[in-house]
């Protein structure tokens, strides 16, 4: 290996290749990480001083004092505190500060002026990068960010046919399949579907995996069970005693989160409908309150701590120029089986 002159300044990208790390490594090794091994990081660290590897002064400067936004809206809700409590587990690890925001309302949101006025304030206070939390990101405030180069990276996104965007999620269609099936090898048959907003991504690949399910087993879809409305446990007991005032009522309920599957419970044992004998029910999510609820619900495991770690890990990878393989990163889900889910009742 020779040193490069100025005008072929080595990157961080050219350390990962010839070390023979990913650029996600490097970048640890970069910042003073401390879950890379001893030897990796002994090897990263001696092709950096081989090639003449300089980090910017600026990128010197922020490794220990660094900040990130994370943006959403239902901090109440057990879903966003276990993927927050991924990002703020990674931010720590990583010597991060991390700040909360809600989601920008006018003007922000709908101008470029507003939006790049306050794009430059979390730049100059130490903002190198922005999480979203299952939040849409404006155009005005996504143009600001590319304008400026702070990186943004949503999780479980409104919308995943933003190009633009980097986004983590889970195998959401998958999810939804596995769960169904599940009933259906119940020998369940009318099966009802209590979802999120039409508008929402992961809800929708959700159901589509509930359709696929039905379709596979050659179960036709009853449009009179299938509901979208909130991820709300008001919108899952609503709909619940809704569906549950049929005559011939469903003998399974998929709701698309946890949340909604407590609104479905509740509205069952308001009816006097036992769960599994009458009635099973399944979330999607496995948020700690599963195992509070009785029974204990049957819900679909979306790593949500590794969503929230991985998005601050991609995030600072990107504002030190390592872009992520892929723009859309997915990992996988599991489906956890507990009592909420039993064999159909007999007719």
């Amino acid at each position: 290996m020779r040193r490069r002159g100025r005008s072929e300044r080595a990157t961080l990208a050219d350390v990962a290749r010839l070390a023979g790390v990913s650029p996600t490594t490097a970048s640890k090794v970069l910042n003073g990480r401390s879950d890379v091994g001893a030897k990796t990081r002994e090897l990263v660290l001696g092709v950096m001083a081989e090639i003449g590897y300089k980090p910017t002064a600026v990128r010197h400067e922020q490794t220990r004092d660094r900040t990130l936004v994370t943006v959403l809206d239902i901090v109440e809700s057990r879903y966003a505190g276990t993927v927050l409590k991924g990002v703020l587990v990674a931010a720590t690890s990583a010597r991060a500060e991390l700040l909360l925001r809600l989601p920008p309302e006018e003007p922000i949101s709908t101008s470029r002026t507003a939006a790049r006025a306050w794009m430059e304030e979390e730049k100059a206070s130490g903002v190198v990068g922005i999480i979203a939390l299952a939040v849409a990101v404006p155009d005005s405030v996504l143009l600001a960010a590319e304008d400026l180069e702070v990186p943004v990276v949503t999780i479980d996104p409104i919308d995943t046919n933003e190009s633009r965007l980097v986004s983590i999620g889970s195998t959401n269609w998958a999810g939804g399949r596995s769960v169904t099936e599940h009933v259906i090898k119940f020998g369940h048959r009318r099966i009802a579907w209590i979802g999120g907003p039409l508008g929402s991504a992961p809800s929708l690949e959700r159901f589509h995996g509930y359709q696929a399910a039905l379709d596979s087993a050659g179960i036709a879809p009853d449009r009179a069970l299938i509901r979208h409305e909130a991820f709300s446990v008001e919108a899952g007991q609503r709909h619940g005693h809704e569906l549950l005032a049929f005559d011939e009522r469903p003998t399974a309920i998929i709701a698309g989160n946890d949340e909604i599957a407590v609104g479905v419970l509740a509205a069952a044992k308001e009816l006097g409908i036992s769960v599994p004998g009458e009635l099973s029910v399944t979330g999607f999510d496995d948020t700690p309150q599963t195992e509070w609820t009785t029974p204990r619900l049957t819900s679909v495991r979306q790593p949500l701590v590794g969503m929230g770690r991985m998005a601050v890990e991609t995030v600072l990878g990107m504002a030190d120029g390592v872009q992520p393989a892929s723009r859309h990163l997915q990992l996988a889900t599991t489906l956890s089986v507990r009592d909420s889910t039993g064999p159909a009742p007999s007719s």
